[in-house]
């Protein structure tokens, strides 16, 4: 064990549960140094503090810009103990020792995020003194303890309480391990802001104009994972730190998640906020295999959605992932209690639904509380805002793209055979399109309104898709709709789905044959919808 804690320097921007830490550190004996508003809130809480400019003789300047950057705290900071030249040396000039640096940094992130926010205000919100401190504590992490998260607060409090005052070379390190984090993370979303900011006029640029010329990724280990896609390899699962998507979701109950449990709670998730739109007021539900949708449909209720997405493919649906776009009640827990499912994702379950499922206990409910969350990387730290965006790794470095969350407009649509679809097929064409979106490609999706009746998913030809999905279906072809993920290259795709007996066909459009697909659709008496966008999902 460490001697014990007898000189503590505080100076935070985020104040959460400071005063009550501090005190429990006067309690114990331990001297509080302090700066600006966090000597002021100390004080004004009752707390005994000595400024900063007491112990250095020099007062804070330049607009608070200097205020801890001094020997007299980074030679208490960061003198060895054990060292006797280190002694004499802080002896000769009167440096007394600081034993722990309880500092959390300017808000720079937030300030980054704020509309219109000026390159002036930016910059001031680049702190200095106080990575500055921290480094020297972390360096110095055999003596020193360093604390950046008031989430530490308690649990040193409790230590120093246990042991007279003194915390242990373990828990010091861990500390310092974690400081280093807080001012890589934090350099690491300056330097990411910065390079959005022209030299010319010194005006942020907003992030969807181009991607940064490097990449600077933070995440916390949020949980091992028992192993990864396959027995033999191992898998972790990483937060951005925020309380957003599938990595900082709430796990209610059941067996802990696994890699394939959790690709495919993401993929669920993504499909069933496509029905969380403004106006949307139906219930969704998707079952999903493999990350494909082997059923989704719409309901008055949950309960409706669920058993008319198990409809479409219920023997797929044995074991699978469920994601819905409504908190799940007892009439929903009721028809999904009677199915073997490995996770339920949902934005709530109610008591009731949590006392039916309770009788499974490895089945794994996660509440998901961010609204809209398709897989989202982010470079910096957690606060920093940038777009949705998905990577691949590729040997020798990564592939970076947008996340395809395009919106089809009206303007999009665009008929292009001699019938135009009837206002029943196109809504069944508008539901079948977003459903094809979360397809493996090539992908042909079969559909009534608001329900799915056969999916093509992940096959080297169109025409195969369209044959697969025909074959997998469970409910009756006739009259249904057809979604294609991309453009036919070929009229043999159009003549397999006319085949099983649909009506209509949604596709992107854009091929060389155009002319020769279109007018197959004729032919057939199909009508046809052109979108301009194609959604290919490898």
């Amino acid at each position: 064990m460490s001697p014990r804690i007898q000189r503590a320097i505080l100076s935070v921007t985020d104040k959460t549960g400071l005063p009550e830490f501090a005190r429990k550190l006067a309690a114990l004996g331990v001297e509080i140094v302090s700066t600006g508003g966090t000597a002021k809130l100390l004080r004004d809480s009752g707390i005994k503090v000595k400024d900063v400019s007491e112990l250095t003789g020099f007062p804070e300047m330049l607009d608070g810009r200097v205020k801890t950057l001094h020997p007299k705290v980074h030679g208490g900071i960061l003198h060895r103990r054990d060292d006797p030249k280190h002694a004499a040396a802080i002896a000769e000039h009167g440096i007394a020792p600081i034993d722990m640096v309880v500092v959390n940094l300017y808000a720079f992130e937030k300030t980054a995020v704020k509309p219109g926010v000026k390159f002036e205000e930016l910059i001031e919100n680049i702190d200095i003194g106080g990575p500055s401190m921290i480094r020297s504590a972390a360096k110095n992490f055999h003596d020193v303890t360093v604390v950046t998260s008031p989430e530490d607060y308690d649990a040193i409090a409790e230590e120093m309480s246990r042991s007279g005052g003194a915390l242990s070379h373990e828990t010091k390190w861990h500390l310092a391990q974690k400081a280093f984090a807080t001012t890589a993370a934090y350099d690491s979303a300056i330097a990411s802001t910065l390079e959005r900011i022209s030299a010319d006029s010194f005006q942020l640029q907003p992030e969807t104009t181009a991607f940064p010329p490097s990449l600077r990724f933070t995440f916390q280990k949020k949980l091992d994972l028992r192993y990864g896609e396959n027995p033999h390899q191992k898998a972790a699962m990483y937060s951005d730190g925020s309380s957003a998507g599938v990595a900082n979701a709430t796990q209610l109950q059941g067996k802990e998640l696994s890699y394939n449990n959790i690709v495919d709670l993401q993929a669920a998730w993504d499909l069933a906020q496509e029905f969380d739109e403004p106006g949307f007021n139906d219930s969704f539900c998707a079952i999903i295999k493999h990350t494909n949708p082997c059923g989704a449909a719409t309901g008055k209720t949950l309960a409706e959605a669920y058993k008319r997405a198990l409809e479409c493919d219920p023997v797929s649906a044995f074991g699978g992932v469920i994601g819905v776009n409504r908190p799940i009640d007892a009439e929903a827990a009721e028809e999904m209690h009677k199915l073997f499912l490995e996770v339920i994702a949902a934005p709530g379950f109610d008591e009731a639904a949590k006392a039916k499922f309770a009788t499974k206990k490895n089945l794994r409910l996660v509440e998901v509380t961010d609204p809209r969350s398709p897989g989202r990387i982010r470079p910096g730290a957690a606060e920093t805002a940038w777009p949705n965006w998905v990577l691949k790794n590729i040997s020798g470095g990564i592939l970076v793209q947008d996340a395809d969350i395009r919106p089809l407009q009206d303007a999009d649509l665009k008929v292009v055979t001699k019938r135009a679809p009837t206002p029943e097929e196109t809504r069944a064409l508008l539901f079948a399109w977003k459903i094809c979106k979360h397809v493996k490609s090539n992908a042909i999706v079969y559909a009534r309104d608001g329900q799915t009746v056969g999916v093509g998913a992940g096959q080297m030809s169109r025409v195969d898709a369209a044959k697969l999905g025909a074959m997998k279906a469970q409910l009756p072809l006739t009259g249904t709709v057809a979604a294609s993920d991309a453009f036919f290259p070929f009229p043999d795709g159009v003549e397999e789905i006319a085949k099983a007996g649909a009506t209509a066909i949604i596709q992107p459009g854009g091929s060389q044959r155009d002319p020769e697909v279109i007018a197959a659709a004729d032919h057939l008496g199909l009508a046809m919808l052109f979108t301009g966008v194609r959604h290919f999902r490898h």
